[in-house]
């Protein structure tokens, strides 16, 4: 059976050099995605052996791929999750928890968080019963900052969620100590900037929860898939309990009685011996992965330093390239950071002799794909207009994203010849309408 198997993953692995497109680019022609996943036979492999042993819901692949990657931050816990959008309503959900006495939220109670930004971010908060306090951005890192935080901090703020934006750290020490001292939750979005360090460490690593998207446009991918990681025992074992239905059980599918107590406890006003898988200490969901998707993040994971090497390679190349443009807003580092950019964002300035809208219609006639800054202003959208929020300050530089703004891309599937191509594009075009 040994045999059989490696000999179908052999097939897989010619099969893939078979199917890789070596076509060569052609300007104007090929197109230049935003985003996308960069996978090669390995993660062709990994999947197919997963499916060849009937790894179908979360099993040994996820509790190693959890293991490895906790590992990675340096990082007590790690929890897969089907999405970073579950990721997110899960870290949050978790601080809601009773277990958490007089330190969990409770509805009414208020998050601070960027308006600029994806609704994922925000919308755990509403799902909650909790109140967003949005806060505006700095154009060029197009990240809030410490004081901006801390000059929306109300009597009922308890905790803060922003991400990093587009790989971009905002100053998050800063940003925890902040925390810290107003004894507020943070959780850090780090679902676009895994690699990315701020002040030599990573991000991720400075809240009291980060989350992370392994969905295809990110910095490794599953297809599908989150995670939430922390350092913290207690946290970790309700974000567990959240994910998983609810469950007051900690035992993994398949495992009983790993507390020798199974049916020895007497918990809520259920019968004294009610069997312990089956109690539920929260409302939950089922938010988890599955192993075959753990396996390709399992491939992935091999490849994440040399994919942020490229990322950052190819940023370097569009920065330096446009420098000096007029009219374009060129995006900055946060300082302290090295960013494992996301994408390469621009914004059209207000007194330029070209629009957003020209520009980026010209990229795309380019086969240049483009994309907005997520939702701008999620105030300014339908879904955001009957909900309960407070504005901390005027949105002014978000709403410049809202109008101005959008970002192309740096992904790893994009060479220096592809990059070289996008920037004279631009370089182009901008010199024309000068």
């Amino acid at each position: 059976m040994g045999d059989k198997k490696h000999d179908i993953l052999d097939l897989v692995r010619k099969y893939h050099q078979d199917r890789t497109d070596d076509a060569e680019f052609t300007p104007g022609a090929t197109p230049l995605l935003a985003s996308g996943a960069t996978l090669n036979e390995d993660d062709r492999v990994a999947l197919v052996e997963a499916a060849l042993e009937m790894r179908i819901a979360a099993g040994a692949s996820s509790l190693q791929f959890e293991r490895r990657f906790a590992r990675f931050f340096k990082l007590r816990k790690a929890h897969l999750t089907n999405s970073g959008s579950s990721a997110n309503l899960v870290a949050l959900t978790a601080l809601t928890s009773p277990q958490l006495e007089e330190y969990r939220l409770r509805p009414g109670d208020e998050v601070i968080t960027v308006a600029a930004g994806f609704p994922t971010t925000v919308n755990p908060i509403l799902n909650n019963g909790l109140v967003p306090v949005f806060v505006d951005v700095e154009l060029g890192t197009y990240n809030t900052t410490p004081e901006r935080i801390a000059a929306a901090i109300g009597p009922r703020t308890r905790a803060i969620m922003i991400a990093h934006s587009l790989g971009n750290p905002f100053a998050v020490e800063e940003i925890a100590q902040l925390a810290q001292d107003h004894d507020l939750f943070l959780i850090e979005d780090n679902c676009d900037a895994v690699g990315s360090t701020y002040r030599g460490k990573l991000t991720g690593t400075f809240g009291d929860l980060a989350t992370t998207s392994f969905y295809p446009a990110h910095h490794i991918t599953m297809g599908e898939g989150g995670c939430v990681v922390t350092d913290n025992l207690v946290l970790a074992r309700l974000v567990e309990s959240v994910r998983d239905w609810g469950r007051d059980c900690w035992c993994e599918p398949g495992q009983d009685n790993k507390c020798m107590k199974r049916f020895d406890m007497q918990l809520g006003s259920l019968p004294h011996g009610y069997d312990h898988k089956y109690v539920f200490s929260h409302v939950g969901y089922n938010l988890k992965s599955t192993d075959l998707q753990a396996a390709l993040g399992l491939s992935q994971l091999e490849r994440v330093e040399e994919f942020g090497r490229i990322r950052r390679r190819n940023w370097q190349h569009l920065r330096e390239a446009l420098d000096g443009l007029p009219g374009l807003r060129m995006p900055e580092p946060t300082p302290g950071s090295d960013p494992s950019w996301f994408g390469f964002v621009l914004t059209v300035e207000p007194d330029a002799r070209y629009t957003r809208k020209a520009l980026v219609d010209h990229l795309e006639s380019r086969r240049i794909s483009t994309r907005r800054f997520f939702g701008g202003n999620l105030t300014r959208h339908p879904a955001y207009s009957d909900v309960t929020y407070r504005i901390a300050e005027p949105l002014t530089n978000t709403d410049i994203v809202t109008e101005n703004t959008f970002w192309i891309g740096v992904y790893p599937s994009l060479d220096t010849e592809m990059i070289a191509y996008m920037a004279n594009t631009i370089i182009e075009f901008v010199r024309a309408a000068h």
